[in-house]
Protein backbone atom coordinates (compact mmCIF):
# COMPACT_ATOMS: atom_id res chain seq x y z
CA UNK A 1 0.00 0.00 0.00
CA UNK A 2 1.11 3.50 -0.81
CA UNK A 3 -0.74 6.72 -0.13
CA UNK A 4 -0.62 10.43 0.52
CA UNK A 5 -1.27 13.66 -1.28
CA UNK A 6 -0.42 13.72 -4.97
CA UNK A 7 0.50 17.05 -6.58
CA UNK A 8 -1.02 17.18 -10.05
CA UNK A 9 0.07 20.74 -10.73
CA UNK A 10 -3.31 22.47 -10.77
CA UNK A 11 -4.59 20.49 -7.78
CA UNK A 12 -3.40 18.08 -5.11
CA UNK A 13 -5.51 15.02 -4.36
CA UNK A 14 -5.22 12.55 -1.54
CA UNK A 15 -4.98 9.04 -2.94
CA UNK A 16 -4.00 5.52 -2.02
CA UNK A 17 -2.88 2.45 -3.97
CA UNK A 18 -3.56 -1.10 -2.77
CA UNK A 19 -2.53 -4.34 -4.45
CA UNK A 20 0.63 -5.60 -6.08
CA UNK A 21 2.45 -3.96 -8.96
CA UNK A 22 1.92 -5.51 -12.36
CA UNK A 23 -1.79 -6.18 -11.94
CA UNK A 24 -4.46 -4.45 -13.98
CA UNK A 25 -5.56 -1.10 -12.59
CA UNK A 26 -8.94 -0.32 -11.03
CA UNK A 27 -9.83 3.23 -9.99
CA UNK A 28 -12.45 3.91 -7.29
CA UNK A 29 -14.34 7.20 -6.95
CA UNK A 30 -16.36 8.25 -3.91
CA UNK A 31 -19.86 9.65 -3.54
CA UNK A 32 -20.68 13.21 -2.57
CA UNK A 33 -19.99 13.61 1.14
CA UNK A 34 -17.76 10.53 1.40
CA UNK A 35 -14.02 9.93 1.20
CA UNK A 36 -12.04 7.03 -0.21
CA UNK A 37 -12.72 5.24 3.10
CA UNK A 38 -16.18 4.36 1.81
CA UNK A 39 -14.56 1.52 -0.17
CA UNK A 40 -12.80 -0.13 2.79
CA UNK A 41 -15.15 -3.16 2.82
CA UNK A 42 -14.33 -3.98 -0.82
CA UNK A 43 -10.56 -3.45 -0.81
CA UNK A 44 -9.46 -6.98 0.22
CA UNK A 45 -11.34 -8.60 -2.66
CA UNK A 46 -10.49 -5.91 -5.19
CA UNK A 47 -6.78 -5.74 -4.30
CA UNK A 48 -6.45 -9.50 -4.72
CA UNK A 49 -7.26 -9.04 -8.42
CA UNK A 50 -6.25 -5.44 -9.19
CA UNK A 51 -3.86 -2.68 -8.36
CA UNK A 52 -6.47 -0.35 -6.86
CA UNK A 53 -6.16 3.44 -6.97
CA UNK A 54 -8.67 5.37 -4.90
CA UNK A 55 -8.74 9.06 -4.16
CA UNK A 56 -10.69 11.75 -2.35
CA UNK A 57 -12.63 13.74 -4.93
CA UNK A 58 -11.77 17.45 -4.99
CA UNK A 59 -13.49 19.25 -2.13
CA UNK A 60 -13.49 16.07 -0.04
CA UNK A 61 -11.31 14.47 2.62
CA UNK A 62 -7.64 15.28 2.29
CA UNK A 63 -7.83 16.66 -1.25
CA UNK A 64 -7.74 20.31 -2.24
CA UNK A 65 -10.98 22.27 -2.44
CA UNK A 66 -10.36 24.91 -5.11
CA UNK A 67 -12.93 27.64 -5.56
CA UNK A 68 -16.07 26.37 -7.32
CA UNK A 69 -18.31 25.76 -9.01
CA UNK A 70 -16.98 22.43 -10.27
CA UNK A 71 -18.09 20.60 -13.40
CA UNK A 72 -17.94 16.99 -14.43
CA UNK A 73 -15.21 18.01 -16.87
CA UNK A 74 -13.22 19.00 -13.76
CA UNK A 75 -13.97 15.70 -12.05
CA UNK A 76 -13.10 13.54 -15.04
CA UNK A 77 -10.03 15.69 -15.67
CA UNK A 78 -8.80 14.97 -12.16
CA UNK A 79 -9.04 11.22 -12.86
CA UNK A 80 -7.10 11.57 -16.11
CA UNK A 81 -4.43 13.62 -14.34
CA UNK A 82 -4.10 10.93 -11.66
CA UNK A 83 -3.79 8.27 -14.35
CA UNK A 84 -1.07 10.23 -16.10
CA UNK A 85 0.77 10.75 -12.80
CA UNK A 86 0.77 7.01 -12.05
CA UNK A 87 1.53 6.01 -15.64
CA UNK A 88 -1.83 4.29 -16.16
CA UNK A 89 -2.74 4.04 -19.83
CA UNK A 90 -6.12 2.39 -19.28
CA UNK A 91 -8.01 1.19 -16.20
CA UNK A 92 -11.29 -0.22 -15.04
CA UNK A 93 -13.31 2.34 -13.10
CA UNK A 94 -15.91 2.04 -10.36
CA UNK A 95 -17.71 4.94 -8.75
CA UNK A 96 -20.79 5.40 -6.60
CA UNK A 97 -23.27 8.26 -6.97
CA UNK A 98 -21.13 11.28 -7.94
CA UNK A 99 -18.25 8.88 -8.54
CA UNK A 100 -20.42 6.75 -10.82
CA UNK A 101 -21.44 9.83 -12.76
CA UNK A 102 -17.75 10.66 -13.16
CA UNK A 103 -17.36 7.18 -14.62
CA UNK A 104 -20.11 7.87 -17.15
CA UNK A 105 -18.24 10.97 -18.28
CA UNK A 106 -15.10 8.93 -18.78
CA UNK A 107 -16.98 6.21 -20.71
CA UNK A 108 -18.53 8.79 -23.03
CA UNK A 109 -15.67 11.24 -23.53
CA UNK A 110 -12.54 9.18 -22.81
CA UNK A 111 -13.21 5.54 -23.76
CA UNK A 112 -9.56 5.17 -24.68
CA UNK A 113 -8.65 5.52 -20.99
CA UNK A 114 -11.23 3.25 -19.32
CA UNK A 115 -11.68 -0.44 -20.10
CA UNK A 116 -15.02 -0.80 -18.30
CA UNK A 117 -17.10 1.23 -15.89
CA UNK A 118 -19.34 0.45 -12.93
CA UNK A 119 -21.83 3.18 -12.11
CA UNK A 120 -23.32 2.43 -8.70
CA UNK A 121 -26.34 4.26 -7.29
CA UNK A 122 -26.03 7.11 -9.76
CA UNK A 123 -28.11 9.18 -12.12
CA UNK A 124 -27.30 10.49 -15.61
CA UNK A 125 -29.41 13.63 -15.67
CA UNK A 126 -30.74 16.43 -13.47
CA UNK A 127 -34.47 16.98 -13.99
CA UNK A 128 -36.10 19.99 -12.37
CA UNK A 129 -36.96 18.26 -9.09
CA UNK A 130 -33.39 17.04 -8.81
CA UNK A 131 -32.01 20.53 -9.46
CA UNK A 132 -34.24 22.17 -6.86
CA UNK A 133 -33.20 19.55 -4.32
CA UNK A 134 -29.58 20.64 -4.77
CA UNK A 135 -30.56 24.28 -4.31
CA UNK A 136 -32.17 23.41 -0.99
CA UNK A 137 -29.14 21.33 0.04
CA UNK A 138 -26.76 24.17 -0.78
CA UNK A 139 -28.85 26.60 1.24
CA UNK A 140 -28.70 24.35 4.29
CA UNK A 141 -24.92 23.94 4.07
CA UNK A 142 -24.40 27.67 3.59
CA UNK A 143 -26.50 28.33 6.70
CA UNK A 144 -25.46 25.51 9.02
CA UNK A 145 -22.42 23.81 7.54
CA UNK A 146 -22.23 20.09 6.87
CA UNK A 147 -23.73 19.40 10.29
CA UNK A 148 -27.02 20.64 8.85
CA UNK A 149 -27.23 17.83 6.28
CA UNK A 150 -25.43 14.95 7.98
CA UNK A 151 -28.50 13.26 9.50
CA UNK A 152 -30.45 13.36 6.25
CA UNK A 153 -27.41 12.12 4.34
CA UNK A 154 -26.93 9.10 6.59
CA UNK A 155 -30.65 8.29 6.44
CA UNK A 156 -30.58 8.32 2.63
CA UNK A 157 -27.39 6.29 2.43
CA UNK A 158 -28.36 3.41 4.73
CA UNK A 159 -31.54 1.53 5.54
CA UNK A 160 -33.18 2.01 8.92
CA UNK A 161 -32.45 -1.62 9.82
CA UNK A 162 -28.75 -1.26 9.05
CA UNK A 163 -28.46 1.96 11.01
CA UNK A 164 -30.10 0.37 14.06
CA UNK A 165 -27.78 -2.65 13.89
CA UNK A 166 -24.56 -0.69 13.32
CA UNK A 167 -24.48 2.41 15.56
CA UNK A 168 -20.68 2.57 15.71
CA UNK A 169 -20.39 2.48 11.93
CA UNK A 170 -23.14 5.08 11.62
CA UNK A 171 -21.24 7.43 13.92
CA UNK A 172 -18.05 6.97 11.88
CA UNK A 173 -19.90 7.61 8.62
CA UNK A 174 -21.45 10.77 10.04
CA UNK A 175 -17.99 11.94 11.05
CA UNK A 176 -16.71 11.20 7.53
CA UNK A 177 -19.44 13.38 6.03
CA UNK A 178 -18.63 16.27 8.36
CA UNK A 179 -14.88 15.96 7.70
CA UNK A 180 -15.27 17.42 4.22
CA UNK A 181 -14.82 21.03 3.14
CA UNK A 182 -18.24 22.78 3.07
CA UNK A 183 -17.28 24.99 0.12
CA UNK A 184 -15.92 22.00 -1.76
CA UNK A 185 -19.12 20.10 -1.02
CA UNK A 186 -21.21 22.98 -2.39
CA UNK A 187 -19.00 23.20 -5.49
CA UNK A 188 -19.66 19.50 -6.15
CA UNK A 189 -23.40 20.03 -5.63
CA UNK A 190 -23.24 22.62 -8.40
CA UNK A 191 -21.65 20.04 -10.70
CA UNK A 192 -24.42 17.57 -9.87
CA UNK A 193 -27.04 20.21 -10.56
CA UNK A 194 -25.76 20.44 -14.17
CA UNK A 195 -25.54 16.67 -14.73
CA UNK A 196 -26.47 15.96 -18.36
CA UNK A 197 -25.19 12.59 -19.55
CA UNK A 198 -28.47 10.73 -20.17
CA UNK A 199 -28.91 11.80 -23.79
CA UNK A 200 -25.30 10.83 -24.49
CA UNK A 201 -25.35 7.34 -22.97
CA UNK A 202 -25.83 5.77 -26.45
CA UNK A 203 -22.33 7.14 -27.23
CA UNK A 204 -20.66 5.24 -24.38
CA UNK A 205 -17.71 3.40 -25.86
CA UNK A 206 -17.01 0.80 -23.16
CA UNK A 207 -19.04 -1.75 -21.19
CA UNK A 208 -21.01 -0.22 -18.31
CA UNK A 209 -22.54 -2.09 -15.40
CA UNK A 210 -25.16 -0.28 -13.33
CA UNK A 211 -25.79 -1.47 -9.79
CA UNK A 212 -28.01 0.05 -7.13
CA UNK A 213 -29.93 -0.56 -3.96
CA UNK A 214 -33.58 -1.52 -4.16
CA UNK A 215 -34.37 1.17 -1.56
CA UNK A 216 -32.30 3.93 -3.16
CA UNK A 217 -34.38 7.11 -3.42
CA UNK A 218 -31.63 9.24 -4.96
CA UNK A 219 -31.02 6.88 -7.90
CA UNK A 220 -34.16 4.77 -7.93
CA UNK A 221 -34.17 1.33 -9.58
CA UNK A 222 -36.38 2.49 -12.44
CA UNK A 223 -34.00 5.40 -13.13
CA UNK A 224 -30.97 3.12 -13.24
CA UNK A 225 -32.78 0.56 -15.41
CA UNK A 226 -33.60 3.32 -17.90
CA UNK A 227 -29.93 4.30 -17.94
CA UNK A 228 -28.91 0.71 -18.65
CA UNK A 229 -31.52 0.49 -21.41
CA UNK A 230 -30.05 3.63 -23.01
CA UNK A 231 -26.49 2.26 -22.91
CA UNK A 232 -25.21 -0.10 -25.59
CA UNK A 233 -24.95 -3.48 -23.84
CA UNK A 234 -25.78 -1.85 -20.49
CA UNK A 235 -26.82 -4.09 -17.60
CA UNK A 236 -28.52 -3.14 -14.33
CA UNK A 237 -28.22 -5.30 -11.21
CA UNK A 238 -30.36 -4.49 -8.20
CA UNK A 239 -29.07 -5.04 -4.68
CA UNK A 240 -31.65 -6.17 -2.14
CA UNK A 241 -31.81 -4.52 1.27
CA UNK A 242 -29.73 -1.48 0.33
CA UNK A 243 -30.33 2.25 0.09
CA UNK A 244 -28.16 4.84 -1.66
CA UNK A 245 -24.67 3.70 -0.59
CA UNK A 246 -25.14 0.05 -1.40
CA UNK A 247 -21.51 -0.98 -1.01
CA UNK A 248 -21.60 -0.08 2.71
CA UNK A 249 -25.24 -1.03 3.30
CA UNK A 250 -24.94 -4.51 1.75
CA UNK A 251 -21.23 -5.20 1.11
CA UNK A 252 -21.50 -8.93 0.38
CA UNK A 253 -24.39 -8.50 -2.05
CA UNK A 254 -22.63 -5.56 -3.66
CA UNK A 255 -19.48 -7.59 -4.22
CA UNK A 256 -21.52 -10.44 -5.70
CA UNK A 257 -23.20 -8.00 -8.10
CA UNK A 258 -19.90 -6.71 -9.50
CA UNK A 259 -17.81 -9.90 -9.34
CA UNK A 260 -18.39 -11.22 -12.85
CA UNK A 261 -18.02 -7.82 -14.47
CA UNK A 262 -14.65 -7.25 -12.79
CA UNK A 263 -13.52 -10.87 -13.09
CA UNK A 264 -13.01 -11.18 -9.35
Amino acid sequence: MTGGRTDLGRISLKCRVDGNEGKDWLILSNSLGATMAMWDDQIPALAARYQVLRYDTRGHGGSDAPQGPYSFADLTGDVLALMDHFGIDRAAFMGLSMGGMTGLGLAIDHPDRVARVICADGRADAPEGFRSMWDARIDRVQTGGLAAIVDGTVESWLTEEWRAANPTRVAAIAQMVQSNNPEGYIACCLALKELDYLKRLPQAGVPILYVGGDQDRGAAPEVMQAMADATPGGVYRQIAGAAHVANINAPEAYLAAIADFLDL
